[in-house]
């Protein structure tokens, strides 16, 4: 198995505060995931004056409300010279940097800072313009696919390899857009059916509360598992509730690093070469129960199976019942083949 490609979503959990975003970075480097992830728009490219917020936005954010998306998002927008401190900062941090880019200015800004990838987010996936922009710079794409039947899906996919992507560079990640989602409408099988469907790398985009799903992902098979997490969940913001605090986050890289692990066998059932060391003692042998003599046959009664596993097999059983011994032997004596006549 690969090693999974951990994408840490800060987003907007910054708050428009270069140094809450800097310690975003801090706490992504600290649990060791590949990527910390932010969000590249412009209000005013993004939405409308008029737009209302969703639902789970007006609930996260509780009594700090405000009239539009477009009021909530203006003061979540990061400047270049934001991007530009926290690109520098996250290669200080040994940490890879990436943005979601909501627009085709915001994706070749962010091409220009020389991102590795690009993340198309849920609410662009059927945004023609957007897909077709995209799809000729040749870079690896992650695609998240909240709120999307498999037509859409299909249908995106067709957009980017007509514009010129790869399909063998896009993976596409299962999503469900709600913050927090609930369990019952996590639907993880889509993951596969997402991956049978197209022949496709699969992975998780997750907005659940705990870190149970991703981990189920990878061993699903997920390849790229993104999530958003916070400083604290209690800070305003449309995403905090929605998002994991560091000590979740850093639990959650160390059971998908663990997880890779257990994966990676050849998947052949056979003993390891540590099991190996624990089978004589682990199994049992067939023994004496009691006393036999010399020439008296061995039957159900005299015999009992007991450990070590290093004598005769209690399958050989059939083989040694109606036997006899070549000597007297006594109680909880071990048989072994020689023993026998």
């Amino acid at each position: 198995m690969n090693k999974t490609i951990i994408i840490a979503e800060a987003g907007v959990n910054h708050n428009g505060d270069l140094a809450l975003a800097k310690k975003l970075i801090d706490v992504a480097a600290d649990a060791g995931v590949d990527y910390v992830k932010f969000q590249t728009f412009k209000a005013d490219k993004l939405v409308s004056k008029s737009a209302k917020q969703a639902e789970y936005q007006k609930k996260n954010l509780g009594n700090n409300t405000e009239d539009s998306q477009y009021a909530m998002l203006k003061k979540l927008e990061l400047s270049e010279d934001m991007h530009n401190e926290l690109l520098a900062y996250s290669k200080q941090k040994g940490i890879k940097f990436l943005s979601t880019g909501f627009d085709e200015e915001s994706v070749d800004y962010l091409e220009s800072l020389g991102i590795d990838l690009f993340k198309i987010p849920s609410g662009e996936i059927t945004n023609y313009p957007y897909l077709k922009h995209i799809a000729p710079k040749g870079k690896p794409i992650v695609v998240s696919t909240g709120m999307a039947t498999l037509g859409e899906i299909e249908d995106a996919l067709n957009v980017l390899k007509e514009g010129g992507a790869s399909l063998d560079k896009i993976t596409v990640l299962h999503c469900n857009t709600d913050y927090p989602t609930r369990y019952e409408d996590v639907n993880l099988n889509a993951m596969l059916t997402i991956q049978q469907a197209f022949k496709i790398e699969v992975g998780y985009s997750d907005h659940t509360l705990g870190i149970e799903v991703p981990i189920a992902a990878v061993a699903l098979g997920a390849s790229v598992i993104e999530k958003h997490f916070t400083l604290d969940r209690n800070l305003p913001g449309p995403d905090h509730k929605a998002s994991l605090e560091p000590h979740e986050l850093k639990e959650m890289v160390f059971a998908i690093r663990n997880i890779e692990k257990a994966m990676s066998g050849n998947g052949r059932k056979e003993p390891t070469e540590s099991e190996l060391l624990n089978k004589g003692v682990a199994r049992k042998s067939i023994h004496l129960k009691q006393s036999v003599a010399a020439g008296e046959l061995l039957n159900i009664s005299n015999l009992e199976m007991k450990r070590p596993g290093d004598g005769i097999s209690p399958m050989d059983l059939p083989k040694v019942i109606g036997r006899k011994l070549n000597s007297d032997m006594e109680a909880g004596n071990k048989l072994e083949w020689k023993h026998l006549l």
